[in-house]
């Protein structure tokens, strides 16, 4: 029924903690009623902190509890395809965090299980849920900017910049850990959302930070995911696209997107360097005139806000998985914008690794 509520269950209690857990409890209709963590007694004082009936140390108890109707996923990315197998061949809804997967084909298995199961995979991909956000692709629909001349990103922040920061799962390509998979997974998403499909691109992955201290023994240990990447894309019209990121930018601007076209300008941007969603305001120009704040209508904005910036998006992402899963049908952002993302990543690193531009196939491009 589509007025009763969904009953969720949440895997992964850090990010799923600060910002799933309260987003979903902030939404009418979903409920929490489990929750999984690997340490059984942190899963029920987590419970227990949160008033969820249901805490639980594996996947699989979670989802054979009867009440669960749909899990969301906050692991890190290499535990992603063994629990979304899993929740999905218990024919329960998933919203899954970025990155999708480790692999291209690790994130078309998910979407085949989706396809089979009928269920609804929803990817957290939240700037599509920001006003300002939405204001700037409202703007582009519009052509306010004309025909686009050159796109450019630039995403630094200084969150991993101390050297002291310890070693864990992110600092490991193989798990999934680097600024490519936290930010770029981001960017392959909104890129061909805003300004259309991805011809070919060239990347050059690098590691300012070579090692890290174990939390346990504080020895070094190697790090070898990327912590600053900078891609260099051709748009299917022929644009080109730059994109600098780092996570390593002590002092570093935020995140800003600047498009140029022969009508116009626009930069969005936030220098929020601790809450990635909060902050974003929106510029424009035309005919050469200077650049000027613009609003961002009512329609658009938050119906609440939250101390922690990502919360109000994520609800909006709860209200576009709900919706979905009522209707029977998914859209954009679903697992198929996350198969699209995992293969442009995937692509990046083949980029790095031959030090050459590589060709996107159409499949993968598509906005």
């Amino acid at each position: 029924m589509a007025d009763s509520p969904l009953r969720v269950a949440v895997v992964g209690t850090g990010f799923g903690q600060k910002v799933h857990i309260p987003g979903l409890q902030a939404h009418h209709r979903t409920e929490v009623v489990a929750v999984y963590h690997r340490d059984l007694d942190k899963a029920r004082a987590i419970a227990a902190a949160h008033h969820i009936p249901h805490a639980c140390d594996r996947v699989e108890a979670i989802v054979a509890l009867p009440e669960v109707q749909a899990v969301t996923i906050a692991t890190p990315p290499f535990l992603h395809y063994s629990q979304a197998k899993t929740v999905l061949e218990a024919g329960k809804h998933l919203l899954l965090e970025k990155p999708t997967a480790l692999s291209g084909a690790e994130a078309e298995a998910i979407a085949g299980l989706a396809r089979q199961r009928g269920l609804i995979v929803t990817l957290d991909f939240e700037f599509r849920f920001v006003p300002a956000w939405q204001r700037l692709a409202e703007l582009l629909a519009e052509h306010y900017v004309g025909s686009l001349r050159l796109v450019k990103i630039d995403w630094t922040v200084p969150g991993r910049a101390d050297p002291s920061r310890a070693w864990n799962w992110y600092s490991r390509q193989d798990q999934g850990g680097g600024a490519l998979g936290a930010f770029a997974s981001h960017s392959f998403d909104y890129i061909p959302w805003l300004f259309g499909p991805i011809q070919r691109l060239c990347a050059r992955l690098s590691t300012a930070i070579p090692q890290r201290p174990d939390p346990a023994t504080g020895a070094l240990k190697p790090v070898d995911a990327d912590d600053t990447c900078g891609l260099m894309l051709d748009l299917d019209s022929g644009i080109p696209c730059q994109v600098a990121i780092s996570s390593v930018a002590y002092a570093g601007r935020g995140h800003w997107v600047e498009v140029y076209g022969d009508q116009g300008t626009l930069v969005l941007g936030s220098d929020h360097l601790t809450d990635y969603v909060h902050g974003f305001r929106l510029w424009g120009s035309q005919g050469g005139a200077p650049l000027a704040e613009l609003p961002i209508p009512d329609r658009l904005q938050f119906p609440a806000t939250y101390s922690d910036g990502r919360i109000a998006p994520f609800v909006r992402v709860v209200n576009h998985w709900v919706n979905d899963i009522d209707r029977g049908q998914a859209t954009a952002p679903s697992i198929e914008d996350g198969v699209r993302s995992q293969h442009l990543m995937d692509l990046a690193h083949q980029s790095h690794r031959q030090n050459t531009w590589v060709e996107v196939p159409k499949p993968w491009s598509q906005g």
